[in-house]
């Protein structure tokens, strides 16, 4: 059986009633933006913090680090986002649960949540390795300086991991934005779902994914330059 090529087809209303299929794939992508920049900065500023958990010299702040990791880390992505959706309203009062189910774009707030918390797990790892690779000396400089530990962190140790993360860090960003297609099992509309939309409604099955696919590649693109300008911008000259 031939198939039937139509590119026009994005130029053709689309039965949701947002405008052209085009206009339904660039909704979608707008979900899967706002998705991945709000749990970035859950994942970000809690994996920092995790991250610093892990290297402090507390049994406890490591217990508590390690457990968070080796919890978000070794559960699926997908299972943890149906438990954030299916499992913890029913876990919360009675009220509060029916009130999060109310809620306007509730896939959209779990989803930022739980790919918040999961990818935190994963940018922990990467700030634990970035301070444990810095030189010895430079916690010991700060303690010289009489710096507390929490300044030693905030002016010395962390500005410099975070300059050998940087790339590692960029990867994860793209795994986190990537990851958002997994939100569609729970009724976010964002690229995946709308290519899918498009591809039931129309049966244009190759120009839908063929078009998401190329939407993810070019926001890849422009996450990739942003983030090499960024690097050259914060390298110390002289330094690695």
């Amino acid at each position: 059986m031939n198939y039937n090529w139509n590119w026009g087809i994005f130029l053709e209303p689309s039965p949701e009633g947002v405008g052209t299929y085009a206009d339904m794939l660039l909704s979608g992508l707008s979900w899967t933006i706002a998705t991945a920049l709000c749990s970035w900065v859950i994942a970000f500023g809690l994996g920092s913090v995790i991250g610093v958990f892990r290297t402090l010299p507390s049994r406890t702040a490591n217990a508590v680090g390690t457990a968070y990791v080796e919890l978000f880390r070794n559960v699926p992505l997908l299972v943890q986002m149906f438990l954030w959706y299916f499992v913890l309203p029913e876990l919360l009062p009675a009220d509060l649960g029916s009130a999060v189910k109310q809620l306007p774009d509730a896939p959209f707030y779990t989803a930022v949540l739980c790919l918040g918390f999961f990818t935190a797990s994963r940018v922990a790892e990467q700030v634990r390795a970035g301070i444990q690779s810095l030189p010895r000396g430079q916690r010991m400089a700060g303690t010289a300086l009489g710096l507390t530990t929490a300044q030693t962190y905030r002016h010395v140790l962390l500005p410099n991991a975070y300059r050998i993360i940087l790339p590692p860090l960029t990867s994860e960003f793209l795994n986190n934005l990537k990851n958002t297609s997994v939100a569609l099992t729970i009724g976010l509309l964002e690229l995946t779902a709308r290519a899918r939309s498009m591809q039931e409604f129309s049966f244009q099955v190759f120009e839908a994914f063929t078009a998401a696919t190329l939407l993810y590649v070019l926001i890849n693109l422009v996450v990739i330059a942003c983030a090499t300008l960024l690097e050259r911008y914060v390298a110390v000259p002289g330094g690695r």
